[in-house]
C-alpha cells in the first residue's frame, strides 16, 4: 500500500478507534492505538531493516500500517534524516518529531548502541536527539563484564546529568544473575531493556543461572524499562528464531502476566525470524501485533 502523508495520518486516527483500553496501570501519557488492556505494544525499527525503503518517512508509514502507536527508534534513522551534506542539521529535529506526532506515533526509546563510549561529544548529541523526540530512554547493549564499571559509570553520569534513562539490551550473554552485579548500581537511571527471546535462547538446565523468564521479570521489575518481544527456542532446541507462538518463549503468557501485575512496560516487537515467501517485514510485524492483541485479550 502506497500512502501519502495525509492518508497515513488519517489511517492512524482510524486505527486509534480500535485500540483496546482498560485494566492495568497506565503510564503517565495518552494511551496509543497499541495500548492493549494495560500493556503498550510497539516495535523496534530494526524490524523493518529488510524493507527497500526505510527512511524516517517510511518508518512512520510502516508503524501506522502495522497499527502501532509507539516505537523504539534506531538512531541511524534520525542521523540520516538530519544529514545535510556532511554535517547534521539539529534544526530539523522539531519537524521530525512533528511528523511522528501527527501520525499518532510516539518515540519512547532511541537506540544508540555506542552511548557511554569514549566520545563525550557524540553522547551529548545522542541525548539531545532523544530528548527532542520525546524519548524517555536510550538503549545500548550490555557491555563486556570487564567493562561493567567503565561503561556503567559513564552511562550513569550521562543519565543523571540529563534526567534520562539508559537501558541495557541483552543478547544471549546474560543469565538470571547478571543484574545482581554492579552494572545497574551506579545510578537509579540505569535500567534493563529485557530481550525475553534472547534470554530463552540462552537458557540451559542450569537452575542456578537460569530461571523462568516471567520469574526473571518478577525479580527485576523495578529496573526494567522495556521488553523486546521475539519467539526463540531454548538452547536444547537449537536457539531458533520462530514466528510468534511457535517457539519456547512464553509470549502468550507474558502480556496477561504484565496486565495482572499492573507493570506498564513498553513491549517492543523485534522481527528476527525468516520472512515467509510472498510476505515482507511490514506484514510480519502486523502479524506479530495481532498475536499480541489476542494475547492481551483484545
Amino acid at each position: 500500500m502506497n500512502l501519502g502523508r495525509r492518508d497515513f495520518i488519517g489511517l492512524g486516527i482510524a486505527s486509534a478507534a480500535g485500540m483496546c483500553i482498560g485494566g492495568g496501570a497506565a503510564p503517565a501519557k495518552a494511551k496509543s492505538r497499541s495500548w492493549y488492556n494495560g500493556v503498550e505494544v510497539g516495535c523496534i525499527t530494526y524490524s523493518y531493516r529488510s524493507m527497500r525503503k526505510k527512511n524516517a518517512e517510511d518508518i512512520v508509514q510502516y508503524a501506522v500500517e502495522d497499527g502501532l502507536g509507539t516505537l523504539e527508534l534506531k538512531g541511524e534513522v534520525v542521523d540520516e534524516y538530519l544529514k545535510r551534506e556532511v554535517a547534521r542539521d539539529m534544526g530539523r529535529l522539531p519537524a521530525l518529531r512533528k511528523m511522528f506526532d501527527d501520525a499518532g506515533v510516539s518515540i519512547h526509546i532511541v537506540k544508540y548502541g555506542g552511548i557511554g563510549g569514549k566520545n563525550a561529544k557524540e553522547d551529548e548529541y545522542r541525548v539531545a536527539v532523544a530528548k527532542a523526540l520525546g524519548a524517555k530512554c536510550i538503549t545500548r547493549e550490555v557491555p563486556k563484564v570487564t567493562e561493567y564499571e567503565t561503561i556503567g559509570r559513564r552511562c550513569a553520569a550521562i543519565a543523571d546529568k540529563h534526567g534520562i534513562f539508559i537501558a541495557f539490551h541483552n543478547h544471549m550473554q546474560i543469565d538470571a544473575l547478571t543484574y545482581d552485579g554492579p552494572l545497574l548500581g551506579y545510578s537509579p537511571n540505569l535500567r534493563i531493556n529485557f530481550d525475553i527471546g534472547h534470554y530463552v535462547a540462552a537458557t540451559t538446565d542450569d537452575a542456578t543461572r537460569f530461571i523462568d523468564p516471567l520469574a526473571f521479570i518478577e525479580k527485576y521489575h523495578e529496573k526494567i524499562f522495556s521488553i523486546h518481544l521475539k519467539d526463540r527456542t531454548t538452547k536444547a532446541h537449537g536457539s531458533k528464531n520462530l514466528a510468534f507462538g511457535k517457539g519456547d518463549t512464553p509470549l502468550a503468557k507474558l502480556l496477561p502476566f504484565l496486565q495482572k501485575k499492573g507493570w506498564p512496560f513498553y513491549c517492543d516487537i523485534e522481527l528476527e525470524y525468516s520472512i515467509p515467501k510472498g510476505s515482507n517485514a511490514v506484514k510480519e510485524v502486523a502479524r506479530c501485533n495481532a498475536f499480541c492483541r489476542k494475547a492481551a485479550g483484545c
